[in-house]
């Protein structure tokens, strides 16, 4: 069986997640420029290899990676993938744009300024420009995106905006997006959201989410969506420069992990396998977001979510000290989707 192509619930309505989504960022340009063929290329493998989640936003690229999205799954039938974006960051034009916008972390012209807004009006007019730069009339998951300076605004404007778009049918499930745990935790506890998405904070090197945000989602029956599982690349290959959260990691930090490789290498699995996976040892997390550039990258995803991973590893990490005893492991083959016991809210 596929498990990439499972189709794993989102909260308590009609949405879905494949276990693996494709993080589309990178076909914004970040970082460095991708033609449009390469970006095609790389949506055509997930597609090729199950994976139906797409996920972007207006800052990804100034539209270039919601732009690109939107053609490549044109011809695809509808009701076979579900495509995240976010809100809270109009794109306003610059009259006469000069320069790139590199210092966003996107190798696009800068022909765009952002404005943040999480006002209702803000919401609305974000989910409009995302709908006609994907060439979709609705999207299956809207996150509130890194509202974290503007927490008091997102909750009493753009909440109960997205929550009017999920009656109106233009969005299926809305969440919230960080990369900081307690506002997700709150918007958990306090809100009527369907799925959070979490980055960098439920890894093999960082299980700050286990503290309140996964907890507090599985007491609500709130799916959760990981991001940054490679810690932004030390988890893929700790080497002496290798980034944690897109600085250059502490020396401590890359030991860590290289231990942690050591113990992944006396099984024979791959230390970024067992980080894809990790995720899935809590019953809340629905799924991992994965960035993904090339073709190879696509394969080499799936290849290491869906590489069998021997119990006695998760028990070695434990054993040499590199994983808490009380952090729940994946108990077995990689998830194959259905539903999941949840409470109610």
């Amino acid at each position: 069986m596929n498990t990439t192509a499972a189709r794993v619930p989102v909260g308590r309505g009609t949405a879905w997640t494949s276990p693996v989504a494709f993080g589309a960022a990178a076909i914004g340009n970040l970082f460095a420029p991708t033609s449009d063929e390469q970006a095609a290329a790389a949506i055509d493998a997930a597609w090729n290899h199950g994976i139906r989640t797409f996920d972007t936003a207006p800052h990804y690229g100034l539209g270039l990676s919601e732009r690109r999205l939107g053609a490549s799954l044109a011809p695809r039938p509808r009701g076979e993938y579900t495509v995240s974006t976010k809100v809270g960051r109009l794109l306003e034009p610059v009259p006469d744009p000069v320069g790139d916008d590199l210092a966003n972390g996107f190798a696009v012209p800068a022909t765009h300024r952002r404005v943040w807004d999480f006002s209702a009006d803000g919401v609305r007019r974000s989910l409009e420009g995302s709908l006609t730069r994907l060439g979709l009339d609705h999207v299956d998951t809207v996150y509130l995106h890194d509202p974290d300076d503007h927490l008091d605004q997102a909750l009493d404007e753009a909440y109960p905006a997205l929550e009017r778009l999920r009656a109106e049918g233009l969005v299926g499930s809305i969440g919230a997006g960080m990369n900081h745990c307690a506002p997700l935790a709150r918007f958990v506890r306090d809100t009527d959201v369907d799925i959070v998405l979490v980055a960098g904070r439920y890894t093999l090197l960082n299980q700050a989410a286990l503290q309140d945000l996964l907890p507090a989602a599985g007491e609500r029956g709130v799916s959760v969506m990981v991001g940054g599982v490679f810690n932004s690349g030390v988890l893929a290959d700790p080497r002496p420069d290798a980034t944690f959260d897109y600085t250059t990691a502490p020396a401590a930090l890359v030991e860590r992990a290289r231990r942690m490789q050591e113990v992944c290498e006396r099984h024979g699995v791959p230390l970024r396998a067992a980080a894809a996976r990790f995720p899935f040892g809590h019953p809340a997390v629905a799924g991992v977001l994965i960035g993904l550039r090339t073709p190879d990258e696509v394969t080499d995803a799936v290849e290491q979510y869906s590489r069998p991973i021997p119990h006695g590893l998760w028990q070695d990490l434990r054993a040499e000290g590199l994983l808490p005893g009380d952090v729940p492991v994946p108990p077995g083959p990689p998830p194959a989707g259905g539903p999941r016991p949840r409470s109610n809210r």
